[in-house]
């Protein structure tokens, strides 16, 4: 099986570590490299030209959806997976907008991440639970998509990693 060179951004160090760790139980994925922002994603990318972008929305210095916009560009060819604690329809259209193959919520990395990868490197959309109330359209993927079968109630997701706001 062909080795996948995967390029992580995530400006949360401990959920980037969590990422890295997990992508890393699958042999044929192998980190290239980590970045903390939009700007260094976009450097790293043209620089390195993974195969797949593991990559946050909501990223320092340029947005990772303008990331990708711009990366796009000149690696029409890269596979791009987001993951994100931002559940708003509108924000995970742009994802897709702008070639993102798939969309996972960062309270369901822990489960959706692998699957989401396999499905995105088989060309299929793959949405978390909780999101797949909403019709997605990712103009590059070919259809069925691939859901997770979680169910999310909570509109917006919060973060695995932060510190609990009733509790802190």
């Amino acid at each position: 099986m062909k080795r996948i060179r995967v390029l992580v951004v995530d400006d949360f160090e401990p959920f980037q570590a969590f990422v890295c760790s997990t992508l890393k139980k699958q042999s044929h994925l192998r980190v290239i490299c980590k970045a903390q922002d939009g700007s260094e994603a976009i450097r790293q990318a043209r620089k390195l030209q993974p195969d797949l972008i593991v990559i946050d929305v909501g990223l320092p210095k340029v947005h990772g959806i303008e990331a990708i916009r711009q990366i796009r560009k000149d690696l029409p060819e890269s596979i791009v997976l987001f993951v994100s604690q931002n559940s708003d329809a509108d924000v995970v259209q742009r994802a897709f907008d702008v070639g993102g193959k798939g969309y996972v919520l960062k309270a369901q990395a822990g489960s959706d991440l692998l699957p989401a990868v396999e499905a995105v490197l088989q060309e299929q959309q793959f949405v978390s639970g909780g999101l797949g109330e909403h019709a997605f359209t990712c103009p590059s993927t070919n259809p069925p998509a691939t859901q997770s079968r979680a169910r999310s109630s909570h509109k917006k997701a919060r973060d695995p990693l932060a510190p609990d706001p009733v509790t802190a």
